[in-house]
């Protein structure tokens, strides 16, 4: 018997964003416009729109009354407080508070609204819902028991934090405790050196941990939106170690954070970039080929290489390829796309472009909005409310150590989510070649995470779709960054296989089966079943042609 949630249905994650979004931004304008239409539609219907308010009207007299009209989820954790329940002021705030969203809810699905304009809205009255919870006000259960504890000095502490997100942190709730890491101490820590370097990468070379290794290299293409050591945190979660001591040769991609003069890196620079990289693996292992990992848009980077590799024949220098919650196929349906016509797209080129860099803070704000009763509310009580610091979270530091994209970067990448260009043989050009994937004949081993809300699922399932030689696709029961995250021995830990990949994602899901565990032993499997023969391990790092240089983590991470 196979256990899986809500069975029959296709999973998806209750979000408005996801990557494109993020890539693309929205603007105030556009939402402003959607804001228009509702008045205008309250206007135009006055008979409908006061019927909803008597029914909202008359759920709150209920409410008054003591009644409990609505039930709270039971995974929402902003009402998890006892108090909520039990205390009858508490218990009849928050029942108003539901009976209003519903009642919004069924006013815009009463609405002769189009149907891509009802999607607008539901996604602004989802925003604007979250953020009139009354969980986010000073009459939080939990703040006044920490007010009453502390003294009152929660309040003021709370106050500090604000004005210091205000200055420092965009006016965000700071998510980490930004002075509890540091890159190279304790992250980012696994022995190794830098033996290539060029404008755009450093190639880290890692110190070997085994008695023997596989002839054939593993090279990491991180992406270029966050900064390598995602893989190599603390040493129980690091990827990297855990290659190493399962003897695959190991080299990691350290992105350069591009600043105003690198406007003009593209898709293709990256290209190139990585290309030389696989070179110089080859050149210092001795062999003749390379596996390559990419995570979410290096996953898009190794893709677009190999199909330039194929169409220069030389795909012989890639024995496998394996994807981490990467869209390589770009249609996805997201509300807040909604917003984007041709207007804004050129608009967000343009401010990258006269900028030089799409700043990651901008993107990081996108993200933090695609989930923010997790990344922006939940801090907001935590730091202002309770007055309490941010947690010492090492993915969360990862994750707020921002970086920069190349302004043409940034334009290909709006295109890709435009024009889905690898849906069809030669949409896409890089470096002077037209891309075809399905005559990438390579091995490709592919992860998507259920409750991503970056890289949906499904569309990560259907970018395995276009990819030639032989596919395996492992569905982690986890997110964006945990389905990366993912080493034996953690009790959370479980994935979805069916070796039969049909055209449908339902069909493949509902046939699927469900492991308990992580996925990397069945990675490592694969892997080294693709890594040649074993040999005594050379304890050396680089060649006479590319010696060795900084220790890892190199200088590139540093920048900031």
């Amino acid at each position: 018997m196979r256990d899986k949630p809500n069975s029959g249905a296709l999973p998806t994650p209750a979000t408005f964003m996801n990557a494109q979004s993020a890539v693309v931004g929205v603007r105030g304008r556009d939402l402003l416009s959607t804001v228009r239409l509702l008045a205008v539609q309250g206007l135009k219907h006055p008979v409908r729109s006061s019927r909803h308010l008597l029914a909202f009207g008359g759920q709150l007299g209920r409410v008054l009354l003591g009644d409990t009209l609505h039930k709270t989820n039971p995974q929402d954790a902003r009402f998890a407080d006892p108090t909520w329940q039990l205390n009858p002021f508490y218990r009849r705030s928050l029942q108003a508070y539901l009976a209003w969203q519903k009642q919004l809810g069924a006013w815009i699905d009463d609405s002769e609204l189009s149907a891509d304009d009802r999607a607008r809205a539901r996604f602004l009255a989802a925003i604007l819902s979250d953020a009139l919870a009354p969980s986010n006000s000073l009459l939080n259960p939990l703040a006044l028991k920490e007010l009453f504890n502390s003294g009152g000095s929660s309040l003021f502490k709370g106050m500090r934090h604000l004005l210091d997100d205000l200055l420092h942190n965009d006016g965000l709730p700071s998510q980490v405790s930004k002075h509890a890491f540091e890159v190279g101490r304790n992250l980012a820590c696994t022995p190794g050196a830098v033996v290539f370097r060029n404008e755009l990468l450093e190639l880290i070379q890692y110190r070997p941990m085994s008695e023997k290794q596989y002839v054939r290299p593993l090279l990491i293409v991180p992406p270029q939106i966050n900064k390598y050591y995602i893989f190599d945190l603390s040493n129980d979660k690091s990827f990297v170690q855990y290659a190493l001591k399962n003897g695959l040769q190991t080299f990691m991609i350290s992105w350069r954070n591009p600043d105003a003069r690198h406007r003009e890196w593209g898709l293709s620079s990256y290209v190139q970039a990585v290309e030389q990289a696989v070179d110089a693996c080859r050149a210092i292992t001795g062999s003749k080929d390379v596996n390559l990992l990419g995570a979410c848009a290096g996953g898009l980077t190794i893709a677009a290489l190999q199909g330039h590799l194929q169409a220069k024949r030389q795909l012989r220098k890639v024995a496998s390829a394996t994807y981490m919650v990467s869209l390589l196929d770009s249609q996805i349906d997201s509300p807040a796309m909604l917003f984007a016509d041709e207007q804004t797209l050129e608009s967000a080129k343009r401010r990258s472009y006269q900028r030089g860099v799409l700043d990651g803070r901008d993107m990081a704000k996108v993200f933090a909005w695609m989930r923010p009763n997790d990344l922006i509310w939940n801090y907001w009580v935590n730091n202002y409310l309770l007055g309490k610091q941010p947690p010492a979270f090492d993915i969360l530091y990862w994750n707020n150590d921002n970086t920069r994209l190349p302004a043409a970067l940034h334009g290909d990448l709006i295109d890709f989510f435009k024009h889905n260009p690898l849906s069809r043989a030669g949409g896409l050009e890089v470096c002077g070649t037209p891309v075809d994937l399905s005559k990438v004949a390579v091995d490709s081993f592919s992860v998507a995470g259920i409750n991503d809300h970056i890289t949906p699922w499904d569309a990560v399932y259907r970018s395995a779709l276009l990819l030639g030689g032989e596919r395996r696709f492992i569905l982690s029961n986890s997110g964006h960054i945990q389905s990366i995250l993912n080493p034996p021995g953690n009790p959370k830990a479980n994935y979805y296989e069916n070796g039969k990949l049909t055209s449908d994602p339902r069909a493949w899901y509902h046939d699927a089966r469900h492991v308990q565990g992580s996925w990397w032993p069945q990675w490592l499997e694969w892997i080294q079943a693709r890594s040649g023969e074993q040999r005594e391990t050379l304890l050396a790092l680089g060649d006479q042609k590319h010696p060795p240089q900084e220790a890892a983590p190199g200088t590139y991470v540093h920048i900031r």
